[in-house]
């Protein structure tokens, strides 16, 4: 999206008025910009001069606007006085919602790449997860996840093949499945931790050699108790930030 559209684009959403002062007013149209797309990830967004002529806006108030989505991690300052968007997620872990739902809330595309989907005999660590015997067959789901194209996280989803009979009728999106036969999951145990990236691991995130990860297990259950799903996803540690809200 070019200046001159972003430009009109904010011009239109200060247009209606909040009431709140303007700097804040700004910093909602611009958010809103973010999660619409209209400013991509790691694009430039328009100087503050310009900002100021377009918007009949004060620098002070443009600069207010952009120092609080700087501090809140939406945007970046680099060098040679150029604001982008920042690249990296963010991941609440005060809610459970699928990539593909996490992606869309911060204005990118999700995607994926199959590495593999088979149905097989689950591993020990499978069937302590998932509360399975030996004898039970599982669904393993390999993706490689992407936003906007940019890989982000390696994801490894395991579920009892009663939930799943046919794995090729998954699309990009697990819960999108799961949805349409009433097995999305409405509660989850999740448990975090850091490593180093396998060399197959860096070629898969085109990562470089000292990459460290942010590994999530994740166990899922339905309503009655059952555990519908046990993943792992590995996402990059340098695009990759996990927020929790504390309350007293």
């Amino acid at each position: 999206m070019d200046d001159q559209a972003t430009l009109d684009f904010l011009a239109q959403s200060l247009a209606a008025g909040s009431g709140e002062p303007l700097y804040r007013q700004l910093e909602e149209a611009l958010k809103l910009a973010i999660a619409r797309a209209k400013l991509k990830h790691g694009a430039v967004i328009p100087s503050e001069r310009t900002l100021c002529q377009a918007l009949g806006m004060s620098r002070v108030t443009v600069r207010k606007a952009i120092d609080g989505l700087v501090h809140d991690g939406l945007l970046d300052r680099r060098q040679g006085a150029k604001t982008v968007v920042a690249s990296r997620v963010e991941k609440s872990l005060a809610t459970m919602t699928s990539f593909s739902e996490d992606m869309r809330s911060r204005g990118l595309e999700p995607g994926c790449v199959w590495i593999s989907r088979e149905t097989c005999r689950p591993s020990p660590a499978e069937m302590m997860a998932l509360g399975i015997s030996a004898g039970d067959r599982i669904v393993r789901l390999r993706r490689l996840r992407t936003a906007d194209d940019t890989p982000i996280a390696i994801e490894t989803a395991t579920l009892p093949a009663r939930f799943v009979p046919d794995p090729d009728a998954i699309q990009s999106s697990l819960y999108d499945y799961l949805d349409t036969t009433g097995a999305r999951p409405v509660r989850a145990v999740q448990r975090m931790q850091a490593k180093l990236a396998t060399e197959e691991e860096r070629q898969l995130l085109g990562t470089p050699d000292d990459t460290s990860l942010l590994v999530m297990e994740r166990r899922c259950f339905l309503t009655d108790g059952r555990i519908v799903e046990f993943t792992q996803t590995k996402y990059r540690g340098d695009v990759y930030d996990f927020v929790i809200e504390l309350v007293r």
